[in-house]
């Protein structure tokens, strides 16, 4: 789909789902989430909707009262061998440490994944607390403990042998680049494409160090919650493995960090400062391309989304996208 004197470029939606309205894909993917919560051996007798963005959440309980999470994938990339690897290392967290994370439940045969109607279906035990959003300092230095944890905890932890992760070596994390064919007619398309050369080299350059092992690849403030305790301690939850793969510490900090530069800069220090108390912050001379990548990342994924919400989102996102590369060309400093 070509947009008139717009200079934008835009795939048609790629399957008749695309083309459902929201209230209809949630339908859809409702009696999926049924069929695949009998799959897992739950009875369901309330499916109630969560989330329905890159992916779709629902929150299933059962003939026993205990709730759980249930994930249908609908833009994710993941593979069944994606799902056995991030299903592993969620089990291994949760067991060798003190984070609070979903434990992966396996199906009636032994599988973390259900496949109904070509999709991926995952479970995982109910996360208590409310969705973060917008990290407040406090936030921000527990989730800077939380990464380094992580982080430990991955220097040592074995890939299963029918479990896959792929390395990230470019911006778009493996996907096609679709950013580049979009903003082809865009006066301003040079700007794209040496942020995508920068950011690719700032890629190879930060595997070139050889540590790198998995990350969560999705820090933000979405995937966390916070469950209050007395004064001002309270505790941190994480979610959402669907981004998994294979990089250096330096790529979660700056994807974690790219969603903090709305906010006041302590608000970053704070990210740091916990990151520092449990490891040594990681090094990279160009950490500045690893933030920009994500809104590279972010722009690409878009324009492939099936979500509707999504879909009229894509046109906006590639003129904020094209601004705020070039204030980074210009000032050195990507912010939002």
């Amino acid at each position: 789909m070509h947009l008139a004197g717009a200079g934008l470029t835009l795939p048609p939606p790629p399957t008749p789902y695309a083309s459902l309205t929201e209230e209809q894909q949630v339908a859809h993917l409702r009696e999926v989430a049924e069929q695949g919560a009998r799959e897992f051996g739950i009875e369901p007798t309330a499916i109630e909707l969560v989330l329905h963005g890159f992916n779709t959440t629902f929150k299933v309980t059962g003939r026993d009262g205990v709730p759980v999470a249930m994930r249908v994938n609908t833009n994710s990339l993941s593979t069944p061998a994606h799902v056995v690897a991030q299903s592993a290392w969620m089990a291994d967290l949760a067991r060798d440490t003190d984070l609070r994370l979903p434990v992966p439940r396996l199906t009636m045969d032994g599988s973390p994944f259900a496949a109904i109607d070509d999709r991926l279906v995952t479970v995982a035990s109910w996360l208590e607390g409310e969705n973060v959003g917008v990290c407040e300092p406090v936030h921000a230095h527990l989730l800077g403990r939380l990464m380094a944890t992580m982080h430990d905890h991955a220097q040592h932890w074995q890939l299963p042998s029918d479990g896959h992760l792929d390395v990230f070596s470019d911006p778009f994390f493996g996907d096609e680049d679709r950013l580049s064919t979009a903003c082809d007619d865009r006066p301003d398309v040079d700007v794209l494409r040496r942020a995508v050369r920068r950011c690719s080299e700032a890629l190879t350059s930060d595997a070139s160090t050889g540590s790198a092992h998995i990350v969560h690849a999705d820090l933000h403030g979405g995937n966390l919650k916070w469950t209050a305790g007395p004064g001002e301690v309270g505790t941190l939850s994480v979610f959402d493995f669907d981004d998994c793969g294979i990089a250096t510490e330096a790529l979660d900090l700056a994807i974690a960090t790219f969603y903090l530069r709305r906010s006041d800069p302590e608000v970053e220090t704070a990210l740091r400062q916990g990151y520092a108390e449990v490891r040594a912050l990681p090094e990279l001379e160009d950490f500045e391309a690893l933030v920009a990548g994500r809104q590279l990342l972010l722009a690409n994924d878009l324009l492939r989304s099936s979500t509707p919400e999504f879909q009229r989102m894509a046109i906006g996102y590639l003129d904020t996208t094209l601004e705020r590369l070039t204030r980074w060309e210009e000032s050195g400093h990507f912010r939002l």
